[in-house]
């Protein structure tokens, strides 16, 4: 469902786009209930790209995204998802160096932006029509029955997400923020924190 380019104007290896792609998967998945079959990923290399910024000539590492908005996603999400965005490419690429010049500067490996395009109105993905934004369940209920056909007719990709769905309750509604909140509350009253202090 939501597409993430990754525009890199250094070298990344295999490994680290594959780190990358893994944690935006997580990040994106747990924060919103999409399984995470539907997160894309993908890679450009800009290197060779001439871009601007403040009108002059300059190189970045930018990750853009086209995702769905609705009411149930609100801007402290939208927010919250660009910074656990950010920490993973600073933990797996690199924070960057200072700007400053040197006379043989090693690559800046800095983060310049994550931007999310709320443009995503509609469309296919593996011949399901894509749910609005917060309608997640109610689409994985709907389909239920055919995901399982194609999962047990051998598609690796449906077992793997008729799994992932059952595991992390998504049918139910739940959502790995809630049990987060859940065990955070159990744990305050267990210390006699929060609410029940």
């Amino acid at each position: 469902m939501p597409l993430y380019e990754i525009q890199h104007h250094i070298q990344l290896t295999s490994s680290q786009k594959d780190d990358l792609a893994v944690a935006i998967t997580r990040i994106h998945s747990t924060k919103f209930s999409t399984p995470k079959m539907f997160v894309n990923v993908t890679y450009t290399d800009v290197s060779e790209t001439r871009t601007y910024i403040g009108g002059k000539q300059r190189t970045g590492n930018h990750i853009k995204a086209n995702v769905r908005s609705g009411p149930s996603r609100t801007q402290e999400d939208w927010n919250d998802l660009s910074m656990q965005i950010a920490a993973a490419w600073d933990d797996i690429i690199g924070k960057g160096l200072p700007k400053v010049r040197r006379a043989a500067p090693d690559p800046d490996t800095s983060l310049r932006s994550v931007i999310l395009l709320g443009g995503l109105i509609g469309g296919l993905e593996a011949g399901f029509v894509l749910p609005p934004a917060g309608g997640d369940v109610a689409w994985l209920k709907e389909n239920w029955a055919a995901f399982n056909r194609k999962a047990d007719a051998g598609d690796e990709e449906f077992k793997e997400m008729v799994q992932e769905v059952k595991e992390r309750g998504l049918l139910e509604g739940r959502s790995e923020k809630e049990d987060m909140q859940k065990a955070q509350k159990s744990m305050e009253e267990m210390l006699g924190w929060g609410d029940s202090a």
